[in-house]
């Protein structure tokens, strides 16, 4: 979920509030909120709960919502950054990997750090996401079958864009309560099929409900399923192009207002050019929902 921002860089709750209703009418099963695309690394410890408080609330329990706000170096600081933000009703809170080690320290720092905040969290009910930023740090098998087998996580976001590690992955949490969500749009029809359970990434804040028929039907119709895929995996170059600029400038043009204030990007580099880009994706958009058969 990208956080909206007033023009003088305070969070917009009316935008939070709409955006939000807006995931819940075009099918979203849940919300990710205080993750990277919310800019959480960029919010203070106050805006993250207030923040994560504002979703459930406006969620009102009609979808799950999870949250990080996971970004502190100081190990002693992470405990209290998860334990407050487990008080704010959300469904689970979502660990950063590479917050749980130094980019040049191995695998028994990570699991050391890992099975404290477990120790010192017994009732939290955690996630894990492989957040790119500020470094990439992806899952070893060995510990995810351990947290798999030993119930320590109920949901993962994979960002290995990698079918070959969500194949192995697919296996190794097999028969478990954890629930593996592919952040890439490229293999997430393929990641489905070898049991992965959703799609958690960026382009959801463009067209969520494209998302959400993918899932419904991907078994019934293969075919077009795979045809609609195609077209995801090509509009998600849009990750690359000013996001989260753009996204709250596609949101502006579809029905949620909001500014296009961010704490990570400039809001200039969407030029002329850009937004374009964005009218033009609006448009397939259309086209493809009146071929499915989905409401604007």
């Amino acid at each position: 979920m990208i956080t909206p921002f007033t023009p003088d860089d305070r969070i917009d709750y009316p935008a939070v509030e709409a955006l939000t209703k807006w995931y819940i009418d075009r099918g979203a099963d849940g919300i990710f909120a205080v993750c990277q695309s919310s800019e959480m690394f960029f919010l203070s410890e106050e805006e993250k709960l207030d923040l994560a408080k504002a979703v459930v609330e406006a969620a009102g329990g009609k979808i799950k919502v999870i949250a990080s706000g996971h970004t502190a170096d100081e190990h002693a600081k992470q405990i209290d950054q998860l334990g407050k933000m487990s008080e704010t009703g959300v469904d689970a809170v979502v660990l950063v990997s590479n917050r749980l080690a130094q980019e040049n320290e191995g695998e028994e720092i990570f699991r050391k750090n890992i099975e404290d905040i477990f120790a010192q969290l017994p009732e939290v009910a955690f996630g894990l996401y492989e957040c790119p930023y500020p470094y990439l740090r992806l899952l070893s098998d060995e510990f995810l079958r351990w947290a798999a087998k030993e119930d320590k996580l109920v949901f993962l976001k994979d960002v290995s864009c990698s079918l070959e590690i969500q194949k192995r992955r697919a296996e190794l949490v097999k028969g478990t309560g954890l629930a593996l969500f592919n952040a890439n749009t490229a293999t997430v029809l393929d990641s489905w099929l070898m049991g992965y359970h959703g799609y958690n990434g960026v382009m959801a804040n463009f067209h969520i409900d494209l998302y959400a028929w993918l899932f419904k039907h991907y078994l019934e119709d293969p075919v077009l399923a795979r045809e609609v895929m195609d077209h995801l995996t090509v509009w998600a170059v849009a990750e690359a192009r000013s996001y989260p600029v753009n996204a709250k400038y596609h949101r502006s043009l579809t029905g949620v207002p909001m500014s296009l204030t961010t704490r990570t990007k400039d809001p200039s580099l969407l030029n002329e050019n850009g937004r374009h880009e964005i009218a033009s994706l609006i448009r397939l958009e259309a086209q493809l929902r009146a071929r499915l058969g989905l409401e604007p």
